[in-house]
């Protein structure tokens, strides 16, 4: 164990030429960031989702009543044995041969069996009074953060000048309010990645999971070799957009239709802005360019923006998935439908379609982030 402890924290990997783990303790004069620091986020990342319990029951909850917003859920299929066994013990996304066979069985028309299906499919879909208080959770959550990171942000000098974050590296005193920041972000991501597995199950599962699995490696990472300058400017950049989606989703489930529509325009600007033009321009720059020029590139170095590349690469991807909705907005005015969906069309949706179109194909709408993924049922479909 001891050889395989000091394989993994070689000093050669993690540290600059001629810097030393002994070189980093703490002192009277200084205090820099120590690995066990990190154990603290475990029990903060428990309480956080306390908090959210707390604040969806006695916060969100009254508030998403006093807008109306009922706790019904989608329509509830009629009972059937024979249809229910199918969909508990064999498939809930019957093919075209056994929806024949089920629609001879039943003597019901494949139509119905379909729709039967996706009825049953939506009724383990959460309430829209659900989505509500787990948006404005979030959305409480990353205002603060946010709005946290810029009022530390703008009293330092490596905001101004990005220069600033390789200065004296990695010989960077942590300060206790940079030392918080970080870890109520790693907390954070730490207890998304456990309510990840009992919230609203969604399309873009696996791109969230390795999302934020991403996010706290390069958190850990940045933190454990003194890079947390650096990483101040990643995560305020990522939260500045995230607040908006939320609020879009709230408007949605309120069906306050202008205002979501709004938001999310707002939402897309910005996320755009920040993810496809600041954060190359200006965090991937100091990371890769200014970084090689004052400190020099050395094995944790390359890993660090081989992640800081990977996390951009999903900024593709979700930005995709948003000008793909907003040239649908375009066409249809409103802010619409996404590929993320975690609750199917109705059957009005289904009844509607055009003479022709095949039968068994699912029709989805919106239910996403992120980023961070994003959208929902309804005219603005936006759900994280």
């Amino acid at each position: 164990m001891a050889g395989i402890l000091a394989w993994f924290w070689n000093e050669r990997f993690w540290l600059p030429h001629n810097v030393t783990w002994a070189d980093l303790k703490n002192t009277d004069e200084a205090t820099f960031p120590q690995a066990e620091d990190l154990y603290l986020a475990f029990p903060l990342a428990f309480c956080i989702f306390m908090v959210r319990l707390i604040f969806e029951r006695f916060v969100a909850k009254p508030c998403a009543i006093a807008l109306n917003i009922q706790a019904n859920g989608p329509q509830i299929a009629p009972p059937n044995a024979i249809l229910e066994k199918v969909f508990t013990a064999i498939t809930k996304h019957p093919d075209e041969k056994r929806l024949e066979g089920l629609s001879k069985q039943l003597d019901w028309d494949v139509r119905s069996i379909q729709r039967w299906f996706r009825q049953r499919r939506n009724q383990e879909k959460p309430s829209t009074l659900t989505r509500f208080c787990e948006s404005m959770w979030r959305f409480s959550f990353y205002l603060y953060v946010f709005t946290y990171g810029v009022r530390f942000l703008k009293k330092t000098p490596w905001l101004w000048n990005t220069r600033h974050c390789w200065y004296n590296y990695p010989y960077q005193p942590l300060t206790t309010d940079l030392h918080y920041y970080y870890i109520l972000e790693l907390s954070f991501y730490w207890s998304l990645m456990f309510s990840q597995f009992t919230d609203i199950k969604r399309k873009d599962f696996g791109i969230m999971f390795l999302h934020h699995l991403v996010s706290i490696f390069l958190i850990t990472f940045s933190y454990v070799n003194n890079m947390a300058r650096v990483g101040t400017l990643v995560l305020c950049l990522h939260d500045s957009a995230d607040a908006l989606l939320e609020a879009a989703k709230m408007a949605n489930y309120a069906k306050f239709q202008k205002m979501c529509d709004l938001l999310f325009l707002m939402f897309a600007m910005v996320f755009i802005t920040t993810r496809l033009g600041i954060f190359p321009l200006w965090v991937l720059n100091t990371t890769l360019f200014e970084s090689w020029e004052i400190v020099g590139p050395y094995p944790s170095w390359w890993v660090f923006n081989l992640l800081l590349l990977l996390v951009q690469g999903l900024n593709c991807f979700w930005s995709y998935l948003i000008v793909k909705i907003a040239c649908k907005a375009v066409s249809r005015g409103k802010v619409s439908k996404d590929d993320r969906s975690d609750i199917e069309s109705s059957s009005d949706d289904e009844d509607s379609e055009p003479p022709g179109k095949n039968p068994h194909t699912a029709t989805t709408t919106n239910g996403t982030s992120g980023t961070n993924g994003y959208l929902l049922t309804g005219s603005c479909s936006m759900d994280d």
